[in-house]
């Protein structure tokens, strides 16, 4: 594949420049990191105004309300909104990057016509309810259960971890509708709306002091058969779209801010004195440094390459778990390597006179959940392994 972009997506990056230049000077600054109703407000309002401009899902089809644009138009998106400092998409996430994409695969016309415009227009915010307590890495282990009612499933159950779910409108939800199956099977993906009776949300506070995450409770909450995407036990293989489309550009914006905080590294290592010299004039830091740039690089590419199959195949394939895990684990050893240059001035989560320990500690305290959320990397090398390398699958381990 070639990896350099043609005249016509430069032209978008242009014009794209342009409209960021003319719009970001005037937003409002952001609210609060616990002013829940004032951030779905403020990610909402910027979701409305991507899609006013022509820039809200860029990749999507036109009779959806997207741009209709290439893949690698929506990569060049990523990479010069997240250069250009614009707001992420916040509490729309799910709905961009999980929900919105899954429908688009895998749901009827009526059920793409109710939610797709809504979701890219930030009328509908969508959380994600998969992981449970006893079902995280291993999720086909999920025990939310569902029993079928006329035309409604009756749910009782607890998922965990779930997304941004205070402010949400709807979820991408998985049940268990039959409990004498294997694990795989018997789950079902559904439209869960957020204002069900019978729902508890319990927001969690993670390691940095913030509470996107919640946990969800279900004490015999109904939704609607019609609501159910794909077929009834079908949804693991539902799901497994579902996260292909998390692994395949889920992580750009994270690459492109990665990708600034190696180059502010390098300053920090030109900064910190070691005896009568800088950090920066110690060899092993210099190849450190350059190290995880190749890596950098070389992530770049292979994200495009991802992008390149998933505009032949129409969903991303599993290279998306390549990205994953190199991606978390280079993120961990920036960060302690950030964290050796600083030294006590890394036990702060504020600045420490000139040196930008806060940033750092905090990314630090944030890489540390990557090699868990969205697949462990234990479950990513698998998937490498069985999808990519096709290697067998591992025998399951029994006692002597």
């Amino acid at each position: 594949m070639d990896l350099r972009y043609t005249p016509q997506e430069e032209a978008f990056r242009a014009d794209l420049r342009d409209w960021l230049a003319n719009v970001l000077p005037d937003l409002p600054p952001q609210p609060s990191a616990d002013d829940w109703p004032a951030r779905r407000a403020y990610d909402t309002g910027w979701q409305r105004t991507l899609f006013e401009g022509g820039y809200a899902g860029v990749n999507w089809p036109t009779e959806y309300g997207g741009r209709g644009a290439t893949l690698t138009e929506q990569l060049i998106y990523l990479e010069e909104t997240t250069l250009a400092g614009a707001p992420y998409i916040g509490v729309n996430f799910v709905g961009m990057l999980h929900a919105g994409p899954t429908i688009m695969a895998e749901a009827s016309e009526g059920q793409k016509a109710a939610h797709l415009p809504a979701i890219l227009r930030g009328d509908e915010v969508w959380c994600q309810g998969f992981s449970e307590p006893s079902a995280g890495s291993d999720l086909a282990a999920l025990g939310c259960k569902a029993v079928l009612d006329g035309d409604e499933y009756v749910i009782t159950g607890q998922k965990t971890w779930t997304s941004f779910a205070q402010v949400a409108d709807w979820c991408e939800l998985l049940i268990r509708t039959d409990p004498a199956a294997s694990k795989h099977r018997g789950i079902t993906w559904v439209m869960f709306p957020m204002d069900t009776p019978g729902v508890e949300i319990r927001p969690l506070r993670t390691v940095v002091g913030t509470s996107e995450f919640s946990e969800v409770f279900f004490d015999e909450a109904r939704v609607a058969v019609s609501n159910r995407v794909g077929l009834e036990n079908d949804g693991w293989r539902v799901a497994m779209v579902t996260f292909g489309f998390e692994r395949g550009t889920g992580f750009v914006s994270d690459l492109v801010e990665t990708g600034k905080m190696l180059q502010e590294l390098a300053e920090l290592a030109k900064h910190v004195t070691r005896g009568s010299a800088t950090a920066w004039d110690d060899v092993s830091v210099r190849r450190d440094i350059g190290q995880m740039q190749a890596e950098m690089d070389a992530l770049w590419a292979l994200t495009k390459r991802n992008l390149a199959q998933a505009d032949r195949n129409g969903v991303p394939g599993a290279g998306g778990s390549l990205v994953k895990v190199c991606y978390s684990e280079l993120l961990q050893r920036l960060t302690e390597v950030a964290m050796e240059l600083l030294g006590r001035a890394g036990l702060s989560r504020t600045d420490v006179g000139d040196l930008p320990s806060g940033a750092f500690v905090e990314e630090r305290l944030r890489s540390l959940s990557f090699s868990i959320a969205a697949g462990t990397s234990q479950i990513q090398r698998n998937i490498i392994a069985e999808r990519i390398l096709g290697l067998p699958k591992e025998k399951p381990w029994t006692s002597s």
